[in-house]
């Protein structure tokens, strides 16, 4: 019997993504394996992410990660998913000055198969993802939660609480969806302030721990599997009670697209 075909349609450009009518789809992946299985679930983009320093190195944050060591997984990830739209962290200090950055993310496209880096930051950070956008590479910014400032913030602590933080949080997303972001993920805020600032731009808006109200969402592949041992507050085990880890991913998509997950105490007030 010939295999039935996901009903999912897996957006292989930015304007296919754009277009989605469901809501987005993101999960990290850091090898050919999980990324081939996140693809058959139907999840819309993958995210190699610096977070692999924690759940694949054993790190105690994400500043210890090497671009060549973000080349090497993206390239596993794309040997695994070669026809998937793959999104690649810009690690710790490889995103400052405009000379630089370009020649950091031109590796992850050219080397390691990229379709587009994602850099954290606030609105300073515009200079560079204009010059990344005029030089052809696409652009992921990620605000609110900044993990590569964790230990400048003295810990993952959700931003945005106080009126003068939203503000600033919602004026970074403005500034660089209009410097070229193509997508936004929004970390450890409100869940009002996530819907806020979904409702502010016409870039995607992904969310994690950052409520229901945005255009999608993104888990760490091994919070989804319920392999943290302290899972964050907006972290769901799909892989309980399921027999298999494709099934697990399957399940996580359909909550995102149905809106089901995060429920209203997975986010933050």
């Amino acid at each position: 019997m010939k295999p039935q075909e996901s009903p999912v349609t897996h957006p292989k450009t930015l304007p296919d993504l754009w277009r989605a009518e469901h809501p987005i789809t993101m999960l990290t992946a850091y090898d050919a394996s999980f990324a081939r299985l996140a693809v058959e679930a139907g999840i819309d983009v993958l995210l190699v992410g610096d977070s692999l320093g924690m759940v694949v190195q054993g790190q105690r944050d994400t500043l210890s990660v090497t671009l060549d060591e973000m080349v090497y997984h993206t390239q596993l990830v794309r040997r695994g998913a070669p026809h998937a739209l793959i999104v690649a962290d810009m690690p710790f200090l490889t995103d400052h000055g405009i000379d630089l950055t370009l020649r950091n993310a031109g590796r992850l496209m050219q080397e390691a198969g990229a379709d587009m880096v994602k850099i954290e930051g606030s609105a300073n950070k515009a200079p560079l993802i204009r010059a990344l956008t005029d030089a052809g590479i696409p652009v992921c910014a990620h605000i609110g939660l900044l993990p590569q400032r964790v230990r400048q913030l003295g810990g993952y602590k959700v931003q945005g609480r106080v009126s003068e933080d939203a503000g600033r949080i919602l004026h970074d997303a403005e500034v660089l969806a209009d410097a070229g972001a193509q997508l936004m993920v929004v970390e450890c805020v409100p869940s009002a302030l996530g819907t806020r600032i979904a409702q502010s731009i016409d870039v995607p808006v992904i969310g994690i721990g950052a409520g229901a109200g945005v255009d999608g969402q993104v888990l760490v592949m091994h919070d989804l599997l319920g392999i943290n041992p302290h899972p964050a507050r907006f972290v769901r085990d799909f892989l309980r009670g399921r027999g298999s880890i494709l099934q697990a991913m399957q399940a996580y998509g359909e909550a995102v697209r149905n809106r089901s997950f995060p429920a209203e105490h997975e986010g933050f007030v």
